[in-house]
């Protein structure tokens, strides 16, 4: 237990949580004291856990899933060719596409059961996949890891700024116990209206959270309100301010750790890729490189060398159920090349770009998370790719590239859902088009704020 944590927090950790995870049949805790135990051995040692559990990945792989077997038996291969990440430039690369078209085939024999989850559509290509237990259990031990490094602990109060339906559509009273007793507190980020922002100050306040977690835009917008408005956060006690799911600018990071008097921590991640890497309080975004193989590819498609620019591939060895084998994020990163002082022998990305989630504009002159709008349209099967441009703030465009037909109905409810986030006299007019071309790096921005 930490120093700094009371009792409560110790009977979270030690009693209550553990009995959650258990009954949900996860082995977050098992994983979690490897993940701990095995983050200060030396980068050597590091590797070669690495290189043992992915033998034991690909073994499992090539003998029990369908997509898997057909891949290397078409390339003439077998699961002892791959015997360290350098081997899995052999392999083809796996893309949302990809993903798309072999669903079912994915989903390894006699593991599960599977449980489907749906990306924001970063990249303009929503997608829907599953995740099996040992993938929700790495995800929950690798973040509960990177938070520990901060002196934060499951039980210790954390306000949690985020957006996901899947994290505001479930309020049931369940869930609503849960959050009670491990004292984490959700602040919808969609909507920063005035009144909105001044609410979450306000609550921040009252519950003097140990941790913020979520979005870097969302919190940063609160510490420009507060400094707007002179209203004094920095005596909360937050020990840390963990942001993920979008880039992190320098001047984002100077006024949250200047309003909030608290150290901002990064961690790169997504829904489909996982929790790739968290900051240490030595300024390092540490890779989860026991389980989670980090490629950097260039514009040949091949690996280049620590150093050197190019786009972040992952391989998850905790996706037995639904294999994530060398996936594209299309996310363009770096590998550092020097250790961190800190003494945890897991390599570091030492830079990461191409995050970003704009925010757009309400006909009142409000700011709204991008997401709100993101979320109407990437679970329907008939969207391909999608587009969001707004040109002014009575005007906004939707592109859409569809699979099959949009009905005049559907159109309508995806209009009346932007015009109840934006305001009901914005106009909304959806464009079907061909395609929807990617920017100047190569990367699809699935919002264009032309406003400002």
């Amino acid at each position: 237990m930490n120093k700094k944590s009371g009792f409560y927090t110790w009977l979270v950790s030690r009693y209550l949580f553990r009995l959650h995870e258990w009954l949900k049949g996860h082995q977050t805790y098992r994983m979690l004291a490897r993940l701990e135990q095995q983050q200060w051995l030396s980068a050597d040692a590091v590797a070669k856990v690495q290189q043992q559990r992915l033998q034991q990945f690909m073994q499992q792989v090539v003998a029990n899933n369908a997509y898997y077997q057909q891949v290397f038996a078409d390339l003439g291969l077998t699961a002892a060719d791959i015997q360290s990440s350098q081997d899995l430039a052999k392999l083809p690369f796996l893309t949302k596409t990809v993903i798309k078209q072999q669903r079912e085939p994915l989903k390894t024999k006699g593991l599960g059961p599977f449980i489907q989850y749906n990306t924001g559509g970063s990249s303009g290509e929503p997608l829907v996949f599953f995740m099996g237990e040992p993938r929700v259990s790495h995800d929950v031990a690798a973040k509960l890891r990177a938070t520990r490094w901060w002196g934060v602990d499951i039980g210790d109060c954390e306000a949690v700024l985020w957006g996901s339906p899947i994290e505001l559509g479930k309020q049931d009273k369940i869930k609503q116990l849960r959050d009670w007793l491990f004292r984490s507190h959700l602040l919808p980020a969609f909507n920063l209206t005035a009144a909105s922002t001044q609410s979450y100050l306000q609550q921040l306040k009252q519950l003097r959270p140990k941790m913020l977690f979520g979005y870097p835009s969302v919190i940063h917008q609160l510490a420009q309100a507060a400094q707007q408005q002179q209203t004094d956060m920095s005596q909360l006690g937050i020990q840390v301010v963990f942001v993920t799911s979008e880039m992190l600018y320098p001047h984002q990071r100077e006024l949250i750790e200047q309003v909030f008097a608290a150290p901002v921590a990064n961690g790169y991640g997504a829904r489909d890729a996982g929790f790739i890497a968290h900051q240490c309080p030595a300024g390092s975004l540490h890779i989860s490189a026991e389980d989670i193989i980090v490629e950097i590819i260039g514009p040949d498609d091949q690996p280049v060398a620590p150093g050197q620019m190019g786009e972040i591939v992952i391989t998850h060895l905790q996706t037995q159920d639904y294999p994530f084998i060398r996936y594209r994020t299309g996310d363009m990163g770096t590998i550092g090349t020097t250790a961190c002082s800190c003494g945890r022998g897991l390599p570091v990305l030492s830079e990461v770009q191409g995050r970003s989630t704009d925010f757009l504009l309400t006909t009142a002159g409000d700011k709204m998370h991008a997401l709100a709008l993101i979320y109407i349209v990437r679970t329907l099967p008939q969207v391909a790719k999608f587009k969001i441009v707004q040109q002014s703030r009575q005007h906004t465009e939707l592109q859409l590239v569809l699979n099959s037909t949009l009905t005049a109905a559907e159109q309508q409810q995806i209009v009346q859902g932007f015009q109840a986030r934006l305001g009901n006299t914005a106009q909304i007019n959806i464009r079907i088009v061909d395609d929807i071309s990617p920017g100047k790096n190569g990367k699809y921005r699935y919002v264009e704020n032309l406003v400002s």
